[in-house]
């Protein structure tokens, strides 16, 4: 109780009086004194977002609502209304214009990963079959498949004849993570897919891949991922970056199923929940970075 109180009072009046007093003191506003104070990343990017959300004034508020193309009007419209003057700060517009494109840019990422995930897979789709052909090319390439519904894909950790059934919940997404894993850690995917194919420890390579699509998606919705892209992408985070966290998740989730040595696949949920603590303690961390280290960039 007296938490939410104290925090009504500062966020409504002491707040706006210490960074008055502050500026009085330094000759700098707050957002002037983030990006020269803190290192690029998420330590600066994270402190810049949170005074723009704070701010009363609605061009600061509206900025984190910008498009790409606008990010540079933005930053001009925060100097005028901060009375920043290029001339007295040099390096402030340039900074500030990289924490607006990674602000910006996860949202806008999150809306192109959201747009995927919505793609429901189809057979008729000559590019979705063709990509699912490429997935087991990539990842079985001595081994002919005898026909497209087959029993074959469960070699790859398909649940079925047709591995269609399984893009359902997280629809082309899934799909394309598979493939992008394949393609550009071609070696490293062999690797995963050969633990899983193991006797004792195996489990569905497909079916858990889709699964940890489901993961990176649910943090990049619930913003967790944050830290990692301010950190990894020195401007608008891309697709390309949501799939190589994908990859990052693929690999580190095989390490981790190897050394713990389950009992079963029925454990399966038990030891996904708990690498998937380790992923947000990770996250934690604001100078993260989950990035595969191995094979292709």
């Amino acid at each position: 109780m007296f938490g939410s109180i104290w925090q009504y009072v500062y966020t409504s009046f002491l707040r706006y009086w210490l960074k008055w007093l502050i500026r009085q003191a330094t000759g700098k506003c707050e957002l002037q004194r983030i990006c020269s104070e803190h290192e690029p990343g998420a330590s600066r990017t994270t402190r810049a977002e949170n005074s723009l959300q704070a701010s009363k004034n609605k061009v600061l508020r509206e900025a984190l609502k910008s498009s790409k193309d606008h990010v540079e009007q933005c930053v001009d419209q925060i100097m005028k209304e901060k009375n920043i003057k290029p001339q007295k700060d040099p390096l402030f517009k340039g900074r500030l214009h990289v924490c607006l494109l990674q602000i910006t840019g996860y949202s806008s990422l999150y809306t192109s990963v959201e747009d995927l995930r919505k793609e429901v897979f189809s057979s008729e789709n000559p590019e979705h079959e063709a990509m699912l052909l490429k997935l087991w090319d990539l990842l079985m390439p001595t081994v002919k498949l005898e026909s497209r519904i087959t029993k074959q894909w469960g070699d790859i950790g398909f649940q079925g004849d047709d591995p269609k059934t399984d893009f359902r919940g997280m629809g082309l997404l899934g799909l394309i993570n598979l493939v992008f894993f394949s393609e550009n850690y071609t070696a490293e995917a062999r690797q995963v897919l050969s633990h899983a194919n193991h006797p004792k420890l195996g489990y569905s390579y497909a079916i858990v891949g889709i699964n940890l699509t489901e993961m990176a998606y649910s943090l990049l919705k619930s913003g967790a991922l944050k830290p990692h892209f301010y950190n990894t992408v020195q401007g608008t985070p891309e697709l390309k970056h949501f799939h190589q966290l994908y990859c990052y998740l693929a690999y580190e989730f095989d390490q981790f199923w190897v050394a713990e040595e389950p009992e079963s696949i029925m454990q399966f949920n038990q030891y996904r929940e708990k690498f998937h603590d380790q992923v947000k303690a990770h996250l934690q961390d604001p100078d993260v970075s989950l990035a595969l280290s191995v094979g292709s960039d």
